[in-house]
């Protein structure tokens, strides 16, 4: 498949480091893990990892992976009749065996029909008979999966890790006995953690209001969430896939706690994932050293809820670094709860470069905090303000909520006041530091104590952006915040039921797509999908009585309905429910500790917290500088770019050889500074979509080491396409380039343009007689005029000679690229044989020198 045309193409190529393709013949299940969201944004899900890790460990199972193709690769797929295909081997979405989506947001629900019918499978699980894979959906939406809950034919409650292997045997084995799609799920249903929507019926009150959920299988009323007991005797990958194209978290990750304690009564997460499980530090080091070596990355990111609450943060960050600080890994955690961050934590986590500071304040109002259990005092979030901007950081984010239950105007301006006392404790000490503030759109989620709450309408969700906009505009403060109709289409499948998949369906076909991306979200569409099926928006996102049941009741979190209730209640009161944080000695129930909430028995399941078994706590490490080896030396690496590999963006291909260079292991030279950078420059940037035999770039190392060893060491760890022909060394003081002007020289292989060999000597002939030949480049947001005359130096037709006759005819260009601009042979090709700028694109070219 050509992708030229297509943006971002490397998302669509596979064959990353550490991506699995196994013999199709020898296994006996072909497993797809699908993400509804670009490449770019799926890839960074530590989740399909785990699961594409685990699944490919078994013999009989070949596990490959998909994502949702953006506007234009759907497009290339629709006009061609080609379907949409796994990444590694290429498989058509309705070959497979099993098709598992990770359901992280709700706005994807289109993602997943557009998916669905690109791969050849019908939307609606009535509609697919053995034929066609089983459609499963795991993540924390399934908590209530009942919007979609007939597309899908099975879900899976909490933790995958095991469960998706009793799933996949259980396919295996049926397969084998050739029996009808419903003797599957129902032994699917048999497993702990499995919802199959089909054997449960919803029923409707006469005013088309959910009523009840009726169990249609003598047993099967309740299903029950899968629960990991301890973290540590789960694998997490440690050879993770690497992806070419930069992604959202662009880092490799480590999961340092699933759960979490402190039961903010807005957070659905913290319910669904409870108890909190935490890894070992020894642990969590030996998943880094692995980690970093098998992919390349300069960073780590250590994952939780809240990553200032793991038990043995101190001395996991200052053993972490110890061994991180001269490799120039940086440490990066996600927002910090305000009261978690200690001058040794900040200490360590700036050592290399300082990652960002994201402080999660939620409301602006000490009253309102207490109504959410988040129990912080304005004075301690501004000391842990000053705290950070005296470390050195001159940034910060800060997170707030607006609609929560009880907020007042003086709530909301209570958000301005407190970001401009953080904007003034920066000033107080000398600087203007840039404050960057976020609010969301607070939405009642399942499961959670607020489930029975209203959700503010569009109109007050706006008045209160748009006075928050203004006033933080006043005192240059930036400002981000959530489109209030996709919060609100948000809300509506957080607590919907099934009255919303013909909904859903009808929005697909009308064009709705990437519903969770604001410049694609088109409410317009919606509104009339909800008025076609005369489904009422405000039904879904009213309050509750405590007595009326919920589409979600048959799904069980482990947290008992009658602890969310009581929770609600101390929340009018603003009363505290008191943080349940594991500690050595262990919970036990009915302690202090203890909040009751159900989800525990004390015996499997408890809390686990991480304790620190090595011999002593360790010193800090010198942050000094290491002293640079003065017999430096600069390598010059001549290297070939030819099949997927010429998909890869100039800022791919600096990424694939940063993180090359570090797996193998070579001594690379870092620039000194706040951000260090590896001493990596490559002559000439290459177009994408253009081969090349005739790649150049520089590398120095921080100490002397042969040029033929690094050819061995780096030939070994780069994809296939990326080959290096010779290497050798360079002065360190060696100039870029000999010249101001370069000549690249280029092949085309124009057959498929349709180009007559006639028709092409007469425009080389009469383009070459031209004194000028300008052209309009657009290069991102800015337009300019190049004279691609002066930059030609020569066309060359080839009719025959060393090329087959299926080739002819080629086109050799050489073209100067300098001070007086530069050219993609793509653009000259274009102009020269008058040929669309797609058609150009879509041909093969190759660079020779």
């Amino acid at each position: 498949m050509r992708l030229g045309n297509i943006s971002r193409p490397s998302r669509y190529i596979g064959c990353e480091i550490n991506s699995q393709k196994k013999d199709l013949s020898k296994v006996k299940l072909k497993f797809c893990l699908a993400f509804p969201d670009v490449y770019d944004v799926g890839m960074s899900h530590l989740g399909i990892q785990i699961l594409y890790q685990i699944l490919n460990a078994h013999p009989d199972i070949a596990c490959e992976r998909v994502y949702a193709p953006w506007a234009d690769m759907e497009r290339m797929l629709r006009s061609k009749n080609i379907p949409l295909s796994t990444l590694e081997s290429n498989i058509p979405l309705n070959n497979l065996d099993i098709l598992g989506f990770s359901l992280q947001y709700e706005l994807s629900y289109t993602n997943i029909l557009n998916m669905l019918e690109l791969g050849g499978i019908p939307l609606y699980s009535k509609d697919r008979d053995k034929r066609f894979p089983v459609v499963i959906g795991g993540g924390p939406v399934v908590f209530n999966p009942e919007p979609v809950a007939d597309f899908f034919d099975a879900f899976v409650l909490g933790d995958g890790e095991e469960v998706v292997l009793k799933i996949s045997d259980t396919v295996i084995e049926w397969k084998g006995k050739g029996e009808r799609k419903v003797s599957l799920l129902e032994s699917l249903a048999q497993i702990e953690g499995v919802y199959v929507p089909l054997f449960f019926e919803p029923e409707y009150n006469s005013n088309g209001t959910f009523s009840n959920i009726r169990p249609l299988i003598q047993g099967y009323n309740k299903i029950k969430k899968n629960i990991i007991p301890d973290l540590n005797n789960t694998p997490l990958p440690v050879k993770p896939v690497v992806p070419f194209t930069k992604t959202i978290h662009d880092r490799f990750a480590v999961e340092i706690t699933r759960g979490c304690t402190r039961g903010c009564r807005f957070c659905q997460a913290g319910i669904i994932y409870r108890p909190s499980r935490e890894r070992t530090p020894e642990n969590i080091l030996k998943i880094v050293e692995e980690g970093l070596k098998n992919t390349g990355y300069d960073e780590v990111s250590l994952l939780s809820l809240s990553a200032g609450d793991y038990s043995c943060m101190d001395y996991l960050m200052l053993e972490l670094m110890g061994k991180l600080y001269e490799k120039k890994v940086a440490v990066s955690l996600p927002s910090l709860r305000v009261g978690t961050l200690t001058p040794e934590l900040a200490a360590e986590i700036k050592r290399v470069r300082k990652t960002g500071f994201t402080l999660a304040p939620e409301a602006g109002t000490e009253r309102l905090r207490c109504v959410i259990n988040k129990f912080t005092s304005e004075d301690n979030l501004i000391k842990a303000v000053e705290f950070i901007f005296e470390m050195g950081w001159r940034s910060i984010k800060l997170y707030y909520m607006i609609g929560l239950p009880t907020e007042t105007i003086d709530d909301v301006k209570a958000i301005v006041e407190l970001s401009e006392r953080v904007l003034k404790t920066g000033k107080g000490l000398g600087f203007r530091p840039q404050v960057n503030v976020a609010v969301s759109t607070f939405i009642p989620k399942p499961h959670t104590p607020f489930q029975w709450e209203k959700q503010i309408t569009v109109s007050e969700c706006r008045e209160r952006q748009a006075f928050l906009r203004k006033e933080l505009k006043k005192r240059r403060l930036e400002f981000k915040w959530h489109d209030a109709s996709m919060s609100l289409m948000e809300g509506v499948f957080s607590r919907g039921d099934r009255r919303l998949a013909p909904v859903i369906k009808t929005a697909f076909e009308a064009g709705c797509r990437f519903d969770g991306w604001g410049e694609e979200f088109k409410f317009g569409l919606w509104e009339m999908a909800f008025e076609k099926h005369n489904v009422s928006i405000d039904s879904y996102t009213r309050a509750r009585d405590f007595k009326e049941l919920f589409p979600w009741d048959h799904l069980d979190t482990g947290v008992e309905k009658d602890f969310l209730v009581s929770e609600y209640m101390f929340s009018l009161s603003g009363k505290e429910t008191p943080d349940c944080k594991p500690v050595p000695a262990g919970i036990k129930q009915g302690t202090d500790r203890c909040s009751a909430c159900g989800v525990c028995d004390f015996k499997a399941i408890k809390p686990v917290p991480a304790i620190k078994s090595l011999v002593s706590r360790p010193e800090t490490r010198n942050s000094k500088p290491e002293t640079r080896n003065s017999l430096s030396s600069k390598i010059r690496l001549k290297f070939s770019k030819t099949d997927n590999m010429k998909y890869l963006g100039h800022l791919e291909l600096i990424s694939v050889f940063s993180r090359a260079i570090r797996r193998a292991g070579l001594p690379i030279k870092y620039s000194k500074g706040f951000h260090p950078l590896p001493g990596i420059v490559f002559l000439s940037p290459l177009s994408v979509g253009i081969e090349s035999l005739a790649e150049q770039v520089d590398i120095e190392m921080d100490r002397y080491i042969k040029p033929e060893d690094v050819k061995i060491k780096l030939h070994e760890e780069l994809p296939h396409g990326i080959k290096i022909i010779d290497t050798i060394e360079i002065p360190l003081k060696h100039p870029r380039s000999l010249s101001k002007t370069e000549e690249n020289i280029y092949l085309a292989f124009i057959k498929d343009a349709g180009l007559t060999v006639h028709a092409c000597e007469g425009a080389i002939e009469s383009f070459m007689k031209r004194d000028r030949a300008v052209i309009h480049q657009q290069r991102g947001d800015r337009e300019r005029e190049v004279d691609i005359r002066a930059l030609v130096k020569d066309i060359k037709l080839f009719k025959g000679g060393g090329f087959t006759e299926e080739t002819l005819p080629v086109i050799q260009l050489t073209i100067a690229a300098g001070e007086k601009g530069s050219a993609k042979p793509q653009e000259v090709i274009s102009h020269v044989f008058s040929i669309s700028k797609d058609a150009a694109s879509g041909l093969k070219i190759l660079k020779i020198g």
